[in-house]
């Protein structure tokens, strides 16, 4: 499934992009000073502008991941900041799920799922990749508003992920993957992630009986080819596995962000933004 391709393909990012950094993990973390004199450069701040001239809305970021894949939701170094209302929750997720680089990024993900053939009742051409273009797109969508707006309204759930404060790298890993079943309320207590594990059931549910492929018959020369349809229970909890996955990896790289950014800030030259 493209999940779980996905999930593989940000893997290998993640550790290409901290093997330079295994030695900076067991450092200490820094003074409230430094954090606070670098707030412009540091990614998960909720007050900075990130490069864009603009303030990021109350409570959220504008944070990206290797400055480019929206992380408006991820926080460091925040204290006790306030809820977010169930309106500003929708607003934060609409902002990523259709921000500028989602585009490109769904087009490069179906490409991938073409020159693989997953899925393949959609069958190769143009008109083809145009359905998993869609496809991608919807389940990251539905996925998105499930887990990180409508769930989180009705169960007052925090869907912000706040990061660790101090620690190496196998305490910062660990917590990590910790969020995925644990998170705040909006009174600030821990709770069992029910809007992210609940969540990724209903958007795999969803979209495997809504829109994935029924069983068809292809054209191939070497006669028809008849293909399974994915709308079944196994298939819907298969998707369901390799979201959680993804969104398991996906946190682990937003855990560990804030230390490659300054890491990339450092050794380019870059200066706090005063």
């Amino acid at each position: 499934m493209s999940k779980v391709r996905l999930a593989h393909l940000l893997a290998g990012v993640l550790l290409a992009a901290m093997l330079p950094f295994s030695d900076a993990q067991a450092a200490p973390a820094p003074q409230q000073s430094s954090i606070q004199e670098q707030s412009q450069q540091t990614p998960g701040k909720p007050e900075e502008a990130n490069g864009t001239g603009k303030p990021a809305p109350k409570g959220t970021s504008n944070d990206r991941l290797f400055y480019a894949l929206p992380n408006f939701l991820s926080l460091e170094n925040t204290g006790k900041i306030p809820p977010l209302s169930s309106k500003e929750k929708f607003k934060v997720v609409t902002r990523g799920a259709f921000d500028f680089t989602e585009y490109p990024w769904y087009g490069l993900l179906s490409a991938i799922n073409q020159a693989n053939d997953a899925e393949p009742a959609y069958g190769q051409g143009w008109k083809s990749y145009g359905k998993r273009y869609v496809t991608s797109f919807a389940d990251g969508t539905i996925e998105n508003f499930i887990t990180s707006a409508i769930l989180p309204s009705m169960l007052h759930q925090d869907p912000r992920f706040y990061h660790s404060e101090a620690g190496g790298f196998t305490h910062k890993a660990g917590y990590a993957v910790s969020r995925i079943f644990l998170t705040r309320t909006d009174l600030g207590s821990t709770t069992f992630n029910y809007s992210e594990v609940v969540g990724s059931a209903l958007s795999a549910t969803i979209s495997t009986y809504s829109y994935h492929p029924r069983s068809t018959v292809l054209r191939s020369p070497s006669g028809p080819r008849y293909i399974p349809s994915d709308r079944t229970l196994a298939n819907t909890a298969s998707v369901w596995g390799s979201q959680v996955g993804f969104d398991t990896v996906v946190i682990v790289i937003k855990e560990f962000w804030p230390d490659i950014h300054r890491k990339l800030s450092h050794k380019s030259g870059e200066s706090p933004r005063h």
